[in-house]
């Protein structure tokens, strides 16, 4: 389209030129006044565009930063025309990386000083980290002699988090910490749960020194601590490129149709893709939500296309983190999961649940999660069947083994209500549910 238009400004142009030196050779007013009202029609052509692309104010409104999949992004373009000139069209092209997102428009007979706005509501599919903008502004003069464009360059970002689900209530193994009652023994670690002072001696770190009490005594005295009667939870999703099923060719999500899709549609309608990494990260944040939702302080390990470590912490802010953490972690990583959790050893004291979300279906994690339990630590493991995702081998024998071993195992399958599936309570011996 550029190019033709390109082609007709060129034979104007040529127009008036030989117009002009026809008239010169000829004599004849007729040929020199042509030629003077096709380099007049350049003129005002080139100023009316350039006037028409000046003379345009665009504002976009994003009415969040921060969003879930299944539910709705919406954003609010406006277009002021700044002068008197009418706008004949303008089109306003949105190069932004959210999937789906159809906020490029076309504005048709935009008068002097007038507005238009129009509202884009985008239902968010894919969980990530995407772009807004740049938006290409385009126009031209009523000829179609001058198309001219211009870079509005500012960019903004907006995060997609992963789906989560309602649990209502979660098993896990009793262990040396079942959580609730008081522990009543003093710890060298600095913990949430004060138990009183005491002078200060060699080797007590200066972050323990307590200054009121120091300065009220005029001696040095520290804080002791208990330890803290909750045991720390660490949400372990299985990210490694081993056993992960991708989806298969054409089982994309549904696309919604271009236009306003109502804000009021309900997150329940849309379902997970096809594919274990996002079975995965969906589970994994739906269980750090649980227990977080419960004032357990919750940590999570991964290793993706990059090493996450997130120390257990409480509170919304926690699960932010979480969430914004899983939005871009994708199962890229190299180091095998019984291998990451070796490495990282050091990270989870006796006592820790470890909730394990993996797609693994070699027996040999049930060995792995017994040793982990011989240490001390609580292994439950979410097995992500990769059987119902057409995969090549199920978790089925994995997930009988983990279970006749005693040890406390969910498997979920492609389709599965995760409300159900991760609610449901053991009935072996042995567990508890919170």
């Amino acid at each position: 389209m550029t190019g033709f238009l390109g082609q007709r400004r060129t034979v104007v142009f040529a127009l008036a030129i030989v117009s002009f030196i026809a008239g010169l050779i000829t004599g004849r007013d007729l040929l020199f006044t042509l030629a003077y009202l096709l380099g007049l029609l350049l003129i005002l052509s080139f100023v009316w565009a350039w006037v028409n692309l000046n003379g345009v104010h665009l504002s976009r409104v994003t009415r969040v930063r921060r969003t879930q999949v299944g539910r709705p992004l919406e954003e609010r373009f406006s277009v002021r025309n700044t002068t008197v000139i009418p706008k004949l069209w303008l089109e306003v092209h949105d190069y932004s990386t959210l999937p789906y997102h159809y906020s490029s428009h076309v504005v048709n007979g935009l008068g002097g000083r007038q507005n238009y706005s129009w509202r884009v509501t985008t239902i968010c599919q894919q969980r990530g980290r995407y772009q807004l903008g740049p938006i290409r502004l385009r126009t031209s003069d009523p000829f179609g002699l001058f198309p001219l464009e211009r870079e509005l360059t500012p960019t903004s970002n907006v995060v997609v988090f992963p789906m989560t689900f309602p649990i209502h209530q979660f098993a896990l193994p009793l262990g040396v910490l079942p959580g609730g009652d008081a522990l009543r023994r003093r710890t060298h670690y600095i913990t949430t749960n004060a138990a009183g002072v005491r002078d200060y001696e060699p080797g007590d770190s200066f972050n323990r020194i307590h200054w009121r009490s120091t300065a009220r005594r005029d001696r040095l005295v520290v804080k002791e601590f208990e330890l803290d009667p909750l045991a720390d939870i660490w949400v372990v999703p299985d990210m490694s490129a081993f056993g992960h099923v991708t989806p298969r060719k054409g089982a994309t999500p549904a696309v919604p149709p271009p236009g306003d899709i109502p804000g009021w549609l309900k997150m329940q309608e849309f379902q997970l893709p096809e594919s274990t990494e996002e079975y995965t990260v969906s589970i994994a944040a739906s269980v750090a939500q649980y227990f977080l939702r419960r004032d357990r302080a919750v940590g999570m390990l991964a290793c993706g296309q990059s090493n996450e470590i997130l120390q257990p912490d409480r509170g919304e802010r926690q699960f932010n983190r979480i969430l914004e953490t899983l939005a871009v972690l994708r199962a890229e990583g190299d180091v095998p999961l019984q291998d990451m959790l070796h490495t990282e050893s050091h990270l989870f004291p006796r006592g820790t649940t470890l909730i394990v979300v993996t797609p693994i279906t070699r027996e040999e994690w049930s060995l792995a999660a017994r040793q982990l339990a011989r240490r001390g630590l609580r292994v439950v493991t979410i097995l992500v069947n990769p059987a119902s995702f057409h995969g090549a081998r199920s978790a089925g024998p994995l997930y009988q083994l983990l279970r006749g071993g005693g040890q406390v195992a969910y498997m979920v399958n492609y389709g599965d209500d995760l409300t159900t599936s991760l609610s449901s309570v053991s009935s072996q011996a042995g567990f508890f549910t919170v």
